[in-house]
């Protein structure tokens, strides 16, 4: 029996052609945001799904405010769902003005099972697994870590993942490049056991075992503004005319202006200002930044 599965997740950027992918077993929809934001894709990302025969998940992207007032925001925009697919808290930095709490979750996750019986499953970076360290005992763990920004694959790379406090990760998203390709250590009744009520982390089962040569992981820094950055050597070819400047924030020194069409190499990636940074070797030690993506990860050209 196949004991994994693989799945795409989706916001209102996403082209279908992603959920109709034939690798992706299930498709995760982006349904709300803090309390002001309905994905306005929803039903027909959940619909086109739902008539290719893929398991469903709904997620729910923290802001940061009340939890309990962004669990019921969250049910009662799926209230016709709920039972259907997996539910998911999304906790990253971005736009989330609660990052770091390490209550925030438990609090989410508590509400969401006192109104509904369900358990969600966490989304959280790896190096952030901490911050939900105290659902461990309840939830599933669905993890993020690439083995870079472009891994635009359905081969899975081996790398290790950890799980924290939690006994396994039952999913883990690898890529963030072209769409986000996650593999899941469950079969679909697994699936279907995290939509039903009265489910306490049905069993994942263990983490991804090397099955062909290690992929490294990359080295990481922090610079003097204090961006961690990622070592990754590519090119980026821009379809949009893009600033290139001293440093990674829009507030940096101009050195130029690129015009679309123009192929930047490039050593290293960050996350900074809400934006996705990627750092140009310019010789004599000195470097050009630039962005490559806004916050939604919707990229200004296209990588090799």
């Amino acid at each position: 029996m196949n004991m994994t599965m693989y799945t795409v997740d989706v916001y209102s950027g996403s082209d279908d052609s992603i959920i109709r992918d034939s690798h992706a077993q299930g498709v995760i929809v982006k349904a709300t945001q803090g309390t002001g934001y309905v994905n306005p894709k929803c039903n027909h990302q959940v619909a086109l799904a739902k008539s290719l025969d893929k398991k469903l998940g709904y997620y729910h992207y923290a802001g940061g405010g009340d939890p309990v007032v962004e669990a019921d925001y969250f049910l009662t925009n799926i209230k016709n769902y709920i039972g259907t697919g997996m539910l998911v808290v999304d906790w990253e930095s971005y736009q989330n003005s609660a990052w770091g709490d390490t209550t925030w979750v438990r609090r989410f996750v508590d509400r969401v099972h006192d109104k509904t019986g369900v358990w969600p499953v966490i989304y959280v970076q790896e190096s952030a697994i901490w911050q939900v360290a105290n659902c461990a005992k309840d939830c599933g763990l669905w993890v993020a870590k690439y083995a870079s920004m472009n891994w635009n694959s359905w081969t899975v790379p081996n790398m290790p993942v950890s799980s924290g406090a939690f006994a396994a990760i039952t999913g883990w998203q690898y890529t963030g490049g072209d769409m986000d390709r996650s593999i899941w250590y469950i079969d679909e009744s697994g699936w279907d056991k995290f939509a039903k009520a009265n489910t306490a982390n049905p069993a994942p089962q263990v983490q991804p075992q090397p099955q062909s040569k290690p992929v490294s992981a990359p080295k990481t820094w922090t610079d003097d503004l204090g961006v961690v950055w990622h070592e990754e050597k590519a090119t980026f070819t821009l379809n949009t005319a893009i600033n290139l400047r001293w440093g990674a924030t829009t507030k940096s020194a101009l050195i130029a202006t690129l015009p679309a069409g123009s192929e930047v190499e490039y050593d290293a990636w960050a996350k900074s200002g809400g934006y996705i940074w990627i750092r140009q070797p310019r010789g004599n030690g000195q470097f050009g930044y630039l962005v490559c993506r806004d916050g939604n990860g919707q990229a200004f050209g296209t990588f090799k």
